[in-house]
């Protein structure tokens, strides 16, 4: 057995379970029962089984199973993946690519925690924890890979999808290093432009550059990416909004801390997108601006049918940055391309801030894990203020 499959099968070892709570949406809030129903699976890394029926009684073990199941699914109507806190180890890419059924707006495909963080009861321990033990694929979005390979923790291809309230961690490093190798995990990637609609709300994504490195957390093509309510701490790249001239996109009430790229990139997307009450601290950069030319290059691969084209325009799209905090970040804009640090400073007037504060302080956050706010800036702080992290409401006190 090498290093990596001994992590693998020391980590699908643990287990814990706890109690279904209500989610965001309508569909969400519909409270499944204990008996197996054809849209609900359940998932437990200790208890569940991958040839069990995927009821609440009798779970599955592994979240590519059941990506599997609802690959195979027929009909109409919305389907949920619904976790068990404890520890995952995600050995395999997730594909979510059903071909005979199609999710709605209203009818969604939902990835979630059984407790949410709006839950009175939840705390952080109580999150489902991806860890990331796949090999690297020597290719990536359909071509061979320049620089050692990469991996896809979820790579989804179909429309209106929800994830909410998972932590998500990096690949731990237990090879050798070569020569100009940079292991790269995309943890939820959509690398289709005809797709729309993905909601990513109420996450934690956590990496270190040495150790267990997370290179982006949401990479997508496409439009409608809602990010919101989401904590991002040692990554290279929050998210990368990547299809020139899409629309319909958001980032909202999220925190990005110690990026060593930046805390958003965007890939000369339509000037409606929403950026708000965002705090981005201690980074490289806050924002990356890439050209509609360069990131289509960069795309290559698949482009799922749709043809797009870069916007005419060589400088950067301006964007309303609203409610704000950026603290002790190197600069506010570069631009960039490939996965390599290849970034430079650019002039940062396309960022049009409102009720937005810039400091040389950084933010000051919670470190006690016992705390409901950890790793969220201290009460009371101006930072704090700003609403951003993984509640969407007031906790109570």
């Amino acid at each position: 057995m090498n290093r990596r499959q001994a992590v693998r099968a020391t980590l699908t070892a643990a287990t814990a379970a706890s109690v279904f709570r209500a989610g965001l949406r309508v569909a969400r809030a519909q409270q499944p029962t204990g008996t197996a129903t054809a849209n609900t699976l359940y998932l437990n890394p200790g208890a569940g089984a991958d040839a069990n029926s995927g009821s609440k009684d009798s779970p599955l073990r592994t979240l590519a199973e059941a990506a599997r199941r609802v690959n195979q699914s027929t009909g109409s109507g919305p389907m949920t993946i619904i976790l068990s806190e404890g520890i995952y180890a995600v050995g395999e890419t997730t594909l979510l690519k059903p071909e005979q059924r199609a999710f709605t707006k209203t009818d969604r495909l939902t990835i979630r925690a059984e407790v949410l963080p709006d839950d009175p009861e939840w705390h952080t321990g109580r999150m489902p924890t991806l860890i990331h033990t796949m090999p690297l694929s020597p290719t990536w979005n359909g071509r061979p890979d320049p620089l050692g390979g990469a991996a896809d923790g979820m790579l989804i291809e179909t429309s209106h999808v929800s994830i909410l309230g998972l932590k998500i961690l990096g690949l731990p490093v237990v090879e050798s290093p070569r020569p100009g190798l940079i292991k790269r995990l995309y943890a939820i990637s959509r690398l289709r432009r005809d797709l729309e609609d993905l909601e990513i709300a109420q996450c934690i994504f956590a990496g270190d550059e040495v150790t267990n490195p997370n290179h982006v957390a949401v990479i997508a093509h496409g439009s409608g990416i809602n990010v919101h309510h989401c904590i991002f701490r040692g990554l290279k790249i929050s998210v990368v909004f990547w299809t020139p001239g899409s629309s319909g996109h958001a980032m909202t009430n999220c925190l990005c801390h110690d990026l060593y790229g930046s805390g958003v990139w965007t890939a000369s997307i339509a000037s409606d997108f929403v950026y708000r009450n965002n705090i981005v601290n201690n980074c490289n950069y806050v924002w990356t601006a890439q050209g509609g030319s360069s990131a289509l290059a960069d795309a290559g691969g698949r482009g799922g049918g749709q043809s797009a084209s870069a916007p005419a325009q060589q400088a950067p799209v301006e964007y309303r940055v609203l409610g704000s905090y950026f603290a002790n970040n190197r600069r506010l804009a570069g631009s960039g391309t490939g996965a390599r640090l290849e970034f430079k400073d650019i002039d940062a007037s396309f960022l049009k801030l409102t009720d937005t504060t810039t400091v040389q302080q950084a933010v000051e956050f919670e470190r006690d894990s016992t705390k409901a706010d950890y790793l969220h800036p201290v009460a009371g702080s101006d930072a704090a203020k700003v609403g951003a992290g993984v509640f969407t409401k007031p906790r109570p006190q």
